[in-house]
């Protein structure tokens, strides 16, 4: 069975609901109980060419609750996982250990993938985040949004790549069934996703074409290094890509989550999507040729309107019911699920997302019926630790 890992930003808020630049005091504190990396730590980490710390199984080892770009931001990140019972512990324990450091600084920690309401970012202090604002300016300096990254475990770059020409078409589903983002500097912005919006910001991100082969890959990665925009392999940002430490497929086109089962759901369909990209690669299925131009539209809609309007249909490139563009990846991937013994708990996922909506709907709901952004995020933080 393919192993799969979880990575999460959280926003560090204080009792009133307001993000506050207390992650790093938080983090000292999550390092002094073995949970944590300092910022310090973390810099020099990012700066060094060190292979990480592993396990005695070859998996990631080490602190799980690190910094991020904004100090009213913390990072954790599960094991290595082979069933989704086990993804949900390591998500609970990891948001709860984060929310015990933050409430050591009077804070807590809230799986919103933007702010509510209105917030200066404060850039975590260190070399390579100073590097990112001189270079990127006013985007680095505004930004604050939190995303969920999926890592499912592949037999290697070629596997890898052929297993990113499949899955590309599909990403956009994924951005819609996480939308977790309404909310900007205090207003709603119309979108369920804004944080795909501002993501998209950044000159390496978004959707690419296929790579046909790992020497094209590696080729399209060494280029955009040697224009010195990217600071490094680290910020090629694309939706999907593979990772450049461990030998995973990595998708990063999801808000963070705000239940705990919403995002075991998104890791239960990553991994269904990266085994069946992988069988057909072998069946000798040759990868859908879709524009890039057209995933960009679809992966726009999907962050515009989320659930609750039509998609792109990766099958016909025109607008159809979410709900049935839904159901159909749930069908695509139907196989790989049924095998990992996952399809029960994914079919009920689909099923409670969407009779309930997504992070975003209830956000909206809570600030419809109180006219306070401070409100949406008390009401996240009780979301965040509630299942």
């Amino acid at each position: 069975m393919r192993t799969v890992g979880v990575e999460e930003e959280l926003l560090v808020v204080d009792p009133a609901g307001v993000p506050v630049p207390l992650a790093p005091e938080a983090l000292e504190v999550a390092a002094r109980r073995g949970e944590g990396e300092t910022v310090g730590e973390h810099d020099r980490a990012q700066q060094s060419d060190a292979a990480p710390d592993t396990d005695a199984a070859g998996a990631p080892a080490g602190p799980r609750l690190v910094p991020e770009l904004k100090e009213q931001q913390i990072e954790l990140g599960t094991r290595v996982c082979r069933e989704l019972d086990e993804v949900a512990a390591e998500l609970r324990h990891w948001r709860s250990r984060a929310d015990a450091a933050a409430a050591t600084v009077g804070a807590r920690v809230a799986a919103l993938a933007s702010s509510p309401v209105a917030v200066e970012p404060e850039t975590t202090p260190g070399e390579r985040y100073a590097q990112m604002v001189e270079v990127f300016g006013l985007t680095a300096v505004e930004v604050l949004t939190c995303g969920c990254h999926v890592h499912v475990s592949v037999d290697g770059d070629e596997e890898g790549v052929a297993v990113l020409d499949r899955i590309r078409v599909w990403l956009p589903v994924l951005t819609a069934l996480t939308t977790n983002s309404p909310f900007w500097s205090g207003r709603d912005t119309g979108y369920a996703s804004f944080r795909s919006q501002v993501w998209n910001r950044w000159p390496s991100a978004g959707p690419n074409a296929v790579f046909g082969t790992p020497a094209h890959y590696h080729q399209l990665i060494a280029e955009l290094v040697a224009t010195e925009t990217v600071l490094d392999e680290g910020m090629v940002y694309f939706d999907a890509r593979l990772s450049a430490t461990w030998p995973t497929v990595e998708v990063r086109v999801s808000d963070v989550a705000l239940r705990v089962e919403d995002a075991v759901l998104l890791a239960g369909l990553v991994r269904g999507l990266v085994e069946t990209a992988a069988r057909e690669w072998r069946a000798g299925v040759p990868a859908p040729e879709v524009r890039t131009e057209v995933l960009r539209v679809a992966g726009w809609r999907a962050g515009r309107s989320g659930l609750t309007r039509d998609l792109v249909d990766p099958r016909t490139g025109r607008p159809a019911p979410a709900a049935e563009v839904v159901t159909a990846l749930v069908e695509h991937v139907r196989a790989a699920l049924r095998d990992s013994g996952d399809a029960e708990r994914v079919e009920a996922g689909v099923a409670d997302v969407l009779r309930r909506g997504t992070g975003a709907t209830l956000q909206r709901a809570v600030f419809d019926e109180t006219s306070d952004p401070a409100a949406v995020v008390r009401a996240a933080v009780a979301a965040t630790h509630g299942g």
